[in-house]
């Protein structure tokens, strides 16, 4: 398992996003978030299809930090079912990985 995660989040808004990040990085459970506008979702709800603008958010983190970032993403998101989805981090910069891992939280 790699020990750090992308975690993609879609928001309604930016505003929306920017708060949730604000949480997720003052909390140490990221180092960084990524909010890109100009996304358009369309997807299937409660039996229609929809097709809505949001933002989506590039999560940066440790894997040993997922389960509780799932969960405040889960406490402080305004969908009923927010979309949290864990990409591995294969590869990447010693020096980005060693920022990353030194403003993260140290849990497990």
């Amino acid at each position: 398992m790699p020990d750090y995660i992308v975690v993609m989040v879609t928001a309604p808004d930016e505003e929306v996003a920017a708060t949730m990040a604000r949480t997720l990085v003052e909390e140490r459970l990221a180092g960084c978030v990524n909010i890109i506008k100009g996304v358009r979702s369309v997807y299937s709800w409660e039996g229609k299809v929809e097709d809505e603008p949001e933002v989506i958010m590039l999560i940066k983190t440790k894997q040993s930090l997922y389960k509780s970032l799932e969960r405040r993403v889960i406490d402080v998101h305004p969908y009923s079912v927010p979309e949290v989805i864990c990409l591995d981090i294969k590869d990447g910069s010693e020096g980005y990985l060693s920022w990353l891992k030194e403003v993260t939280a140290d849990i497990g």
